[in-house]
């Protein structure tokens, strides 16, 4: 019985090393100058050494001469009623890639849930909803709200808006709201706009005035960044679709939550290293990095 115990243990740990999930494990591990067991390492390809280099620039050092909030601090605007998980991962998944601080600014329905989330996100319920505020206050309300908001956003590096705000006319979805209002983008390069299938339909629809067309999805999107002006748009869908106008990219599929947060304080550190927004394509498990 031990022995058949030994096989199975000895099975289950090939299985494990060879997986897509432990080899890139390896390569951030390598990547951030650590080391790797000998058996399980991979030769890097040209990919991947590209890779590691701008990881190693864009990855915050630890030393005893930096202070919180030198690695930088994001802002998350979202979360009502019913959405509260949409905000929260957005906010934590900055803090788990090396943010120093992540604020949430959300309704007082939406903050004593978040806050119960995580200790570690500071959670700001300002926001106001429709339901709450009578139709002679909504005027005055708003700008309350805007002035609250104002006085903290000269503090954060990058600002995600729209997590778990609906679509309360009160709140207005980030996106929903840029796709009625393209201007407000228009012509801004840090901004990254992430939209799921219904929100890029919507989109495509607005700015190209023709439906999505999944057959010249890539040339579609370049077409979309272009119209829209100097943004870069991560299309999610079973591949995401990433563009900034003059290339496409391909990478697999992430939670869109997760994307929102990572992708707006990973380009904020590629501009303040200099570094061009470059992204490994991915086609099948043999690459050990999804994207950067």
């Amino acid at each position: 019985m031990s022995a058949w115990f030994a096989r199975l243990d000895v099975t289950k740990n090939c299985l494990w090393a060879s997986s897509a999930v432990f080899r890139r494990q390896q390569f951030l591990i390598r990547a951030l100058g650590g080391t790797s067991d000998g058996n399980s390492a991979v030769n890097m390809n040209a990919s991947e050494a590209d890779a590691i280099n701008i990881i190693r620039k864009i990855t915050p050092t630890l030393n005893l001469s930096r202070y919180k909030g030198q690695a930088g601090k994001i802002a998350v605007i979202g979360g009502c009623r019913e959405y509260t998980g949409a905000p929260f991962f957005a906010a934590i998944s900055a803090l788990k890639i090396g943010a120093d601080l992540s604020h949430v600014f959300c309704t007082k329905d939406a903050a004593p849930i978040i806050k119960s989330y995580s200790p570690e996100l500071i959670v700001h319920p300002i926001l106001e909803e429709s339901y709450s505020v009578s139709d002679e206050d909504k005027r005055s309300t708003a700008s309350k709200v805007l002035a609250e908001v104002n006085k903290w956003m000269e503090r954060f590096d990058c600002i995600v808006v729209g997590p778990g705000l609906g679509r309360d006319p009160f709140l207005l979805d980030g996106l929903f709201l840029v796709t009625n209002t393209v201007d407000l983008v228009s012509g801004y390069p840090l901004a990254v706009l992430t939209p799921n299938v219904n929100e890029y339909k919507r989109l495509v629809q607005r700015v190209l005035n023709c439906e999505v067309n999944d057959q010249e999805a890539s040339a579609q999107l370049q077409s979309l960044v272009k119209g829209i002006g100097g943004v870069t748009v991560l299309r999610k869908g079973r591949y995401d679709l990433i563009s900034d106008g003059d290339a496409v990219w391909r990478r697999f599929v992430r939670p869109s939550d997760f994307l929102a947060a990572i992708s707006r304080w990973r380009l904020k550190y590629f501009r303040r290293h200099d570094l061009s927004l470059r992204f490994v394509d991915v086609e099948d498990d043999n690459c050990n990095c999804s994207c950067i």
